[in-house]
């Protein structure tokens, strides 16, 4: 018995995080991860004792990946209550990957643009990044570049122009960033 909780504690330490790293990006809450993760460890505690080294980070992984589909099956079941939609948050199961059909385009399309503003002037990228990347509104660009509103317009059309050519001669299809 003794044995038994001195090797949970060791899996503890050794998996927690990553297993909770793991479980913020399934499901996008902190606190459901937490709790996941302790449903996790409160899960291995049954069959603990069938798994050694190595087998039992992979099925430390597939427990808490099934505690998190058992979590949202049971999130849709309480979405047919009638009012219960109302305390419910929204974005508490939805997965942050999405299809990874469409993730690996996504991340393949991330890569074209990095590649091809690395042909573009300073002020550019500058404009681009700050308004693509970190979402930055227009009077937030102008204070970082030291533009005037007309001016943060001009360039990011201009810059988004530019990477639009430069992708076509690449025979890639650039549309604007989501």
């Amino acid at each position: 018995m003794q044995n038994q909780r001195q090797q949970l504690e060791n899996l503890y330490k050794q998996y927690a995080r990553p297993l909770y790293f793991y479980l913020i990006k399934l499901c996008g809450s902190t606190q459901l991860a937490e709790d996941l993760t302790q449903e996790t460890f409160v899960r291995a505690t049954v069959s603990l004792h069938t798994y050694e080294g190595e087998e039992a980070r992979a099925w430390l992984f597939k427990v808490a990946r099934n505690a998190y589909l058992d979590e949202w099956r049971k999130q849709h079941r309480w979405q047919t209550i009638p009012l219960l939609s109302i305390f419910l948050s929204k974005k508490e199961m939805i997965s942050p990957y999405g299809i990874p059909e469409e993730s690996l385009l996504t991340e393949e399309r991330n890569q074209q643009i990095e590649e091809l503003l690395k042909y573009l002037p300073e002020q550019y990228r500058s404009i681009i990044y700050l308004r693509e990347y970190e979402q930055f509104s227009y009077k937030e660009i102008m204070d970082a570049l030291q533009l005037t509103e007309d001016q943060v317009k001009i360039t990011l059309y201009r810059a988004r122009k530019r990477l639009a050519s430069l992708a076509e001669k690449k025979g890639w299809q650039y549309d604007r960033m989501e």
